[in-house]
């Protein structure tokens, strides 16, 4: 057998063993969800570990393995500038946001995020649920299609499958298993797979590079190879498009402040205490995560200078520095963390349809078959998606997370800031977050200089480097809202 055939031979025994692994998670904690809240949150009884680990890979998985190693391998040093913006949305979202989502949601028992953001609507709140939970399952659609591309690439390369038979096989497999088990199977498996990533993440890097000839080594062929602005922090640009480049990228960190299944683990955590240790170890996972792969990307460029797809760097940075069985298992892990991020995100979309849009009421006593039946369909809604309308892994998963960053965070900052908006003010935020960063997202994809006059214009935003239109303008608007139409304590809309 060649090292492709051991390689791939590796690959398939390990998946099969880890979702052997997943299954049997599943049954035992099928055993602990008697109700909603077990099903959705754990019965808000999760400790720091798994709180902190399972946060950390639901927030990065394939996207920091795949498309944020892409992004370094294609852009250079001042790819870093997004990292600060990255790690400090864990610092806000566990510091400032985690004391209120925790206590309230205990104290009021909201199941989603959904019911946070909605609970001083007055009159509005079965719209601003509404609206909240359709969002929810409009772009957690976008972002499962980039996870199943994520999948779908490595099947690709390790299988020689096509691209249509890579998404379903990974479709296939992920809902096998995402429909065994509640929150806390999904959380228990992310937190598995947070402690492999972590791993991986030290070794590869370290193993690169070496391989590239170690610090020097890959600053000495970086530097007589590349162009100087791929080793310069500001990217070779001027100030002010320097400015926007990395304002734009460190924004990235802002789309957190709006997503379900984060916020879900704090509403989950059992305590003060477990929220704290918590954020440590979330945070120092980020850390060691984020570098790792930065490492892996600088170091592959210096070993492969043009490689085919970014995307697959770490792929092949395995296969050119591991043995066989090594690089198969490594290839095994990142294919789980894709399917890890599903999981969550599966959940997260059955909780809104089921409790923010009201089909636990209609109903009543059968939610766990609707919200399975609601994970079969967004599976199959998502392949769709995935094969009609290819785009990198980077850009799907960046869109759909700024998008309901933008339609969600400025409300929770809001609500924790205890700004009491009115009712229509928070609808009316959650839809100008939402649209606007629709709005520049298209336009930054379409030839908007033919159209003239404001279409120009637009395009021309939405263009400059980091996307910074796309992912700090929206948030103004909603927060002008929010803040300008108040309402006194304890009065409705």
């Amino acid at each position: 057998m060649d090292d492709l055939g051991a390689t791939a031979g590796i690959v398939l025994i390990t998946l099969i063993a880890y979702k052997l692994g997943l299954i049997l998670i599943g049954v035992l904690a099928a055993r602990f969800t008697r109700d909603e809240t077990d099903f959705f949150l754990g019965g808000r009884n999760m400790g720091p570990w798994v709180a902190g680990l399972s946060y950390a890979a639901s927030t990065s998985s394939a996207w920091v393995l795949l498309g944020y190693t892409g992004f370094v391998y294609d852009q250079g040093v001042s790819a870093l500038w997004m990292v600060p913006g990255i790690l400090g949305a864990y610092a806000v979202i566990w510091l400032f946001f985690g004391p209120r989502l925790r206590a309230e949601s205990a104290e009021e028992g909201h199941i989603t995020s959904s019911d946070f953001i909605a609970a001083r609507a007055g009159r509005w709140k079965g719209w601003v649920r509404g609206v909240a939970g359709l969002l929810v399952l409009f772009t957690f659609m976008v972002y499962i299609a980039a996870q199943f591309g994520a999948a779908a690439v490595a099947f690709e390369s390790q299988f020689r499958l096509t691209h249509w038979e890579g998404v379903l096989l990974g479709a296939w497999v992920i809902l096998i298993y995402a429909l065994m088990g509640g929150f806390w199977a999904v959380s228990l498996t992310d937190t598995l797979q947070a402690g492999v990533m972590a791993l991986i993440s030290v070794a590869l890097p370290l193993l690169a590079l070496l391989s590239a000839g170690g610090v020097g080594g890959v600053m000495e062929t970086l530097s007589t190879t590349m162009p100087a602005a791929y080793l310069d922090p500001m990217g070779g640009r001027g100030l002010f498009a320097f400015l926007g480049f990395a304002f734009g990228i460190a924004s990235i960190g802002l789309g957190a402040l709006g997503q379900p299944h984060l916020l879900a683990r704090l509403m989950a955590v059992r305590d003060e205490n477990a929220r704290v240790r918590g954020f440590t170890i979330a945070i120092g996972w980020g850390v060691i995560v984020h570098l790792g792969m930065a490492v892996l990307a600088l170091s592959g460029r210096a070993l492969i200078m043009d490689a085919p797809d970014g995307e697959a760097l770490m792929y092949d940075i395995a296969d050119r520095v591991l043995p066989a069985i090594l690089a198969g298992i490594v290839i095994a892990a990142v294919l789980s963390a894709v399917m890890s991020t599903v999981d969550s995100l599966l959940i997260a979309a059955s909780a809104a349809a089921v409790n923010d849009l009201g089909l636990d009421k209609r109903f009543a006593g059968r939610e766990m078959l609707v919200s399975r039946l609601t994970m079969a369909a967004l599976c199959v809604f998502a392949v769709t998606l995935t094969l009609s309308l290819p785009a990198s892994i980077f850009d799907r998963v960046l869109f759909s997370w700024s998008a309901l960053g933008a339609a969600f965070g400025p409300v929770i900052v809001a609500r924790v800031c205890g700004v009491e908006s009115r009712g229509l003010a928070i609808l009316g935020a959650i839809l100008t977050g939402f649209t606007l960063t629709v709005v520049f997202y298209v336009f930054g994809q379409v030839d908007g200089q033919a159209m003239g006059g404001l279409g120009a214009m637009l395009s021309s935003l939405a263009g400059v480097a980091g996307d910074p239109f796309e992912r700090i303008f929206p948030w103004l608007a909603p927060l002008a809202l929010l803040f300008g139409f108040r309402q006194p304590a304890r009065q409705s809309a």
